[in-house]
Formats: structure tokens, C-alpha cells, sequence
């Protein structure tokens, strides 16, 4: 019904663990008829305010959700992209992080 509706859909999650491209797969086994354009992810939400803000990021996200950064300038950063990456919150990362 949704998808004869005059309304623009999304399907929207503030998952950090996987790319907009992994969860597009996933749900689209599960028998969503879904195009990638219509997932909104906190991910993106995060990609969208470093290019306005045109930051560059210490991503510490996991790393199948990296595709998501594609293109964002990572050298010498002056911000930091927190999402859920254990095996990234350790003594090292956490001291580059606050400098």
C-alpha cells in the first residue's frame, strides 16, 4: 500500500555495525523490496554532517561499516566518528581519538 501511496519512504535504523550496502542485502533476503536510496542509517546521518561540516574523521566504527566513508578524507583528523566497534575502543585508538 505504501509503495502506491503519493508518499516518499525510508527505512530508517541507527545501526553503526554494518554498511548501508550490507543491511540493503540483508533485508532484501528477508523479502523487502527496498532500493539502497531509501535506507536512512545513523552512518549516513554522520557522512552527511563531515561533509557539511567538511571534517576529517577518525572513524571508529566497525569495519564493514568503512564502506559508508567512501571519499571522506581520514589524514590528520579533526573529528571523530563513533559508533558501536569494540575491537577498536583500546588504549591507542582511545588516546589517538582524544587528541
Amino acid at each position: 500500500r505504501l509503495r502506491s501511496a503519493p508518499v516518499t519512504i525510508r527505512f530508517v535504523t541507527n545501526t553503526t555495525k554494518e554498511s548501508k550496502r550490507d543491511l540493503l542485502e540483508r533485508l532484501t533476503k528477508l523479502g523487502f523490496d527496498i532500493a539502497e536510496n531509501e535506507i536512512f542509517t545513523s552512518l549516513t546521518a554522520a557522512r552527511n554532517l563531515l561533509e557539511q561540516k567538511q571534517v576529517r574523521p577518525l572513524l571508529l566504527v566497525d569495519d564493514k561499516a568503512l564502506p559508508d566513508f567512501t571519499g571522506i578524507g581520514t589524514d590528520d583528523p579533526n573529528a571523530v566518528v563513533v559508533g558501536l566497534a569494540p575491537e577498536h575502543f583500546h588504549y591507542e585508538m582511545m588516546n589517538r581519538a582524544f587528541r
